[in-house]
């Protein structure tokens, strides 16, 4: 077992495009839909795994480019340490003071090691100066807990 971590930020509207956030229905519409949904599922289908924004279900990360992944580890508690690390990165920018306390952020990253460790996925989000939104995320490979079916982007680091 490894894990991928992800990191996105950007507008929190572009965040809230939900359609661009979740796979696309397994079965296409059915012959006869309004042209416009027929349109609308064939965007969604074409930009779903290669558009940046933080899919809905964490596991889906692994679907989009491996180029998004920005790191991958071998050990849950290397992961861990680097989103305690990118969250440290992005302090000076977090809305929320209780989120910048150095003492909650240690209890993040002990949580997030656990969580690794049997086999789950973690995600966080946190607003940035307003509109900005901070999305972390590590995804567990080999296989993933909650789409085992999903293929790992790349080898363990």
């Amino acid at each position: 077992m490894h894990h991928h971590g992800y990191l996105w930020t950007g507008a929190k509207g572009r965040f809230d495009q939900e359609a661009l956030r979740r796979p696309p229905h397994p079965e296409p519409p059915p012959a006869g839909s309004k042209p416009e949904l027929i349109q609308r599922y064939r965007e969604v289908s074409a930009e779903f795994p290669t558009v940046d924004l933080p899919p809905l279900e964490i596991a889906y990360w692994l679907i989009k480019p491996p180029s998004l992944v920005r790191g991958t580890w071998g050990e849950a508690k290397e992961a861990a340490a680097w989103l305690g690390k990118a969250l440290t990165e992005h302090a000076h920018r977090l809305a929320c003071a209780y989120d910048r306390d150095a003492t909650w952020l240690a209890t993040l990253v002990d949580t997030v090691a656990e969580q690794l460790r049997s086999g789950r996925d973690v995600s966080y989000g946190f607003y940035l100066e307003h509109p900005s939104y901070l999305s972390l995320a590590v995804v567990t490979c080999s296989p993933n807990h909650s789409k085992p079916e999903l293929v790992c982007p790349g080898p363990a680091g």
